[in-house]
């Protein structure tokens, strides 16, 4: 167990590997409550979201999940959310007069600078939101589990309402989960099918407790967050704090599917713009190491003797059984099938540049 952003986290509960291997190939339980939990509610609540985010949220249909970053005014990632559009079911998580509400969910680490940054663009006088909307983080009375693998949404339908699999990728739900008022999601973070729970914070231990007892017997099991990184990090999932920061400009993510410039204006709108129109912001890439050894975060990248990036994330894939890296290079040296050197301490190691994600589960 480790402190991170005021929670106390599990890094691992047996070993890395075989938590891995256990998602992979059964399914996994990640206690991820130490995400934080915005709802919001009321009149033109999606024109505030939709002018924080590079993603449009305006028109998302009810039952919609969208990936998307909040930047700063330079372009600068803050941090990357997803943002629930839920149909309101009896007042659960909204008032009653409200048809729908928003979830914007974030990462722990910058729920502060999130919540501060909506306070700013949501009062009136800014021209944020009205009287009759609000928001409120329900971070501490709600908690969240990822149930992830192939055999994820079949256990958690035996004490559902509502059977994960019935749901689109990047669709949720409000519906009841062993019997308590919850929100169901089918997302994740490993590169697995699977979905996500969120209820209140008083049910948390016995939802887990139920799911434990089914993932155990089939080779499943509880997950720490050291198997979330070599899950996400071989699914090619950018990590805030590594490959996302507020020094990094949207437009050098290679997430393009999340930043919806045109008819839009949002925070950071022309700096994200305008780095899309430059030839020379390093970029996002995927890379693979020969031999065994892994690269870490901070490692350079050469070509030659001459520095053209710096790693962001790597490790020894467990499902590969190779050394894998994300990080940024120079754009001429970005593309496919390019090869590098990678600086790990002193001694130089060659890599090749390689599409992401590293794995994609047979079904897709």
């Amino acid at each position: 167990m480790v402190e991170f952003a005021g929670w106390s986290m599990p890094v691992q509960y047996s070993s890395i590997v075989a938590e891995h291997h256990q998602t992979r190939n059964h399914f996994g339980l990640f206690d991820v409550s130490h995400m934080g939990r915005l709802f919001f509610a009321g009149r033109d609540v999606d024109q505030l979201l939709d002018s924080l985010s590079t993603r449009r949220i305006v028109g998302v249909e009810t039952g919609k999940v969208r990936y998307s970053l909040v930047c700063n005014e330079d372009g600068g990632i803050l941090d990357d959310v997803l943002i629930y559009h839920l149909k309101n079911e009896d007042g659960i998580f909204a008032d009653d007069a409200n048809a729908s509400f928003y979830m914007m969910v974030c990462n722990a680490s910058n729920r502060s600078k999130i919540l501060a940054w909506v306070q700013q663009h949501c009062s009136p006088d800014t021209g944020g939101l009205g009287a009759d909307a609000a928001f409120h983080d329900r971070t501490g009375s709600t908690a969240m589990i990822a149930v992830q693998g192939p055999q994820a949404n079949s256990a958690v339908a035996k004490i559902a309402s509502l059977d994960p699999a019935t749901l689109g990728y990047y669709e949720g739900s409000v519906c009841k989960i062993d019997q308590n008022n919850a929100i169901i999601s089918r997302t994740g973070y490993t590169g697995e099918d699977g979905c996500e729970i969120i209820v209140a914070a008083e049910c948390a231990t016995a939802v887990w407790q139920k799911l434990h007892d089914m993932a155990v017997p089939i080779g499943g099991g509880a997950t720490g967050l050291a198997a979330r990184d070599t899950l996400r990090l071989e699914a090619g999932m950018p990590l805030y704090g590594h490959e996302l920061n507020e020094n990094i400009n949207a437009a050098q993510t290679d997430l393009r599917f999340a930043i919806n410039l045109k008819g839009r204006s949002f925070a950071g709108r022309d700096a994200i713009a305008n780095g899309l129109e430059q030839s020379d912001l390093p970029v996002r890439v995927g890379l693979r190491l020969t031999g065994r050894r892994p690269a870490r975060e901070g490692c350079k990248i050469l070509a030659g003797q001459l520095e053209i990036g710096q790693l962001t994330s790597g490790t020894l894939s467990p499902t590969l059984g190779t050394p894998i890296a994300m990080g940024y290079v120079k754009p001429e040296y970005a593309t496919i099938g390019t090869e590098v050197l990678i600086d790990i301490r002193g001694k130089s190691v060659a890599a090749e540049v390689v599409p992401l994600p590293f794995y994609r589960r047979p079904d897709r």
